[in-house]
């Protein structure tokens, strides 16, 4: 697969609806708990002030004066969610209101945009990947490490229809995409390195 055609690859791969669970898989996502560095997506109707992207302080709460006494932190989705809706109801009868968690996930190594990323719920790690720009041209894809709490999972993004990539992502993943090796580059290129440097040094020694 040539560079170009790899990046429109993951560019339409980003494109797909990051709820889309593969088949075969449960429909309804687990019920995660958020932790401090997740995010939360808050939608009212009709209150722009009051809707936004809020990140989870350490203490539990949202950074934001209005949200900041609402803990949602070490709790499930769920039950954040009913917490907010507690709290909005003190303000208005019956609020209208969309919440969407979004979860901290590193995505490291061959990748363009390696970094922490704030994604949704439900987002498959092929997907997460295609996120941070998919894979460069040195990457190894068949041998992806998800780092998840003790756990290294294995993960095959050259099949990424199937198997461990349609992983739904959980707060905290780490996905790991190593460059693949090559003879010339690992092995030959070094020496001849090495013996550029050699010689360098001997021609100094041999003028002296």
């Amino acid at each position: 697969m040539s560079l170009r055609i790899s990046r429109l690859y993951w560019h339409l791969l980003a494109l797909v609806p990051f709820g889309l669970q593969a088949q075969g898989m449960a429909a309804s996502p687990i019920d995660e708990t958020l932790r401090p560095g997740d995010a939360v997506r808050v939608t009212v109707w009709r209150k722009p002030e009051m809707s936004g992207e809020f990140v989870i302080a350490p203490d539990g709460g949202l950074r934001h004066p209005l949200y900041r006494g609402v803990t949602v932190g070490g709790v499930s989705v769920s039950v954040a969610e009913s917490r907010l809706r507690a709290f909005l109801a003190t303000l208005e009868q019956s609020p209208q209101f969309v919440f969407e968690p979004l979860f901290r996930v590193l995505v490291a190594g061959e990748v363009d945009k390696p970094g922490i990323l704030l994604i949704d719920q439900g987002t498959l790690v092929v997907q997460a990947v295609a996120v941070a720009g998919g894979t460069t041209d040195r990457a190894r894809t068949d041998r992806v490490r998800l780092l998840r709490g003790r756990d290294v999972i294995t993960i095959d993004l050259t099949k990424p229809e199937q198997g461990t990539a349609q992983m739904p992502i959980r707060s905290g993943d780490q996905i790991f995409v190593d460059r693949r090796s090559t003879v010339f580059r690992d092995y030959i290129l070094p020496l001849i390195s090495i013996a550029g440097a050699t010689a360098a040094i001997l021609n100094v020694f041999l003028r002296n």
